[in-house]
């Protein structure tokens, strides 16, 4: 138990003679700082109290601020308030990638299209005739042309056998048409099994036709100098052999359609 004799008794020796009301605050402040054993700070406040006028005393309240903080063991003077909290550091944001860049997609170089004296050398003959090509044509066309390529043959060669496949079939590939069949012909070129061209199922292949129709024509002396219907006759032996010059022009144009030209360009775009 906290012995409050000493502490108390020397308070009230020293508040005597002083009139009760005047005293009565301070004596109970006194009171709490004693019943709380510290005696010194009791003992000082009230000496303080006692030396000044009433107008300057200090508030009551204040004092009791002052005592709660010493008892709790705070030095006098501090705050009551609770410190300010500490601002959380929110973590850093993760940097976000760059997106690689997607290369440049190069577009190919588009190739000229063949030069008139590189497909007519020695110009277009008269009577010349057209039809309006379809797509299953332009693409037994475009096979006669890639497959010239293939071979390294020019431009020459390549518009001899648009034509005389335009003579032959119409760039149709046909197959056994039965009673309209010419004899056992077949395909592009309407080339002949019995005549040693290819069984019929080569014949009817546009790349193999097409390569049996250029390995006859470079066997013709100086085909590339003859005259486009002297060419082809030279290698199918036609009953008619004037018939193939009248395709000329419509051989070359279909050639250059290949090469985004001529009137049959957008057709051909369209090709696989």
């Amino acid at each position: 138990m906290v012995n409050v004799d000493r502490p108390f008794g020397a308070l009230k020796s020293r508040m005597s003679g002083i009139r009760l009301n005047a005293v009565a605050p301070r004596t109970a402040l006194a009171l709490v700082i004693g019943l709380t054993g510290l005696a010194a700070p009791a003992a000082a406040l009230a000496a303080g109290i006692a030396g000044h006028e009433e107008k300057n005393a200090v508030p009551i309240a204040a004092a009791a601020t002052t005592v709660k903080a010493a008892v709790a063991g705070d030095p006098p003077g501090t705050p009551l308030t609770k410190p300010a909290a500490k601002p959380v550091a929110k973590p850093a944001a993760k940097p976000v990638a760059a997106k690689a860049a997607k290369p440049a997609v190069k577009k190919a170089a588009k190739v000229a299209a063949p030069t008139a004296k590189q497909l007519h050398p020695r110009g277009v003959p008269g009577g010349q005739q057209s039809f309006k090509p379809t797509k299953a044509q332009l693409k037994n066309a475009k096979a006669i042309v890639e497959t010239g390529k293939k071979m390294g043959l020019p431009p020459r060669a390549w518009v001899i056998a648009v034509a005389t496949s335009m003579q032959e079939s119409t760039l149709n590939n046909f197959g056994n048409l039965g009673a309209n069949n010419d004899h056992d012909s077949l395909g592009l070129f309407q080339q002949r099994p019995s005549s040693g061209w290819g069984t019929p199922k080569q014949i009817q292949n546009p790349n193999y036709a097409s390569k049996a129709f250029y390995q006859g024509l470079v066997n013709v002396p100086n085909w590339n100098k003859l005259p486009l219907t002297a060419a082809a006759q030279s290698v199918q032996v036609s009953a008619y052999p004037n018939h193939y010059a009248k395709w000329e022009r419509h051989a070359g144009d279909v050639v250059e359609s290949f090469y985004g030209a001529g009137p049959h360009a957008k057709l051909a775009a369209g090709l696989k």
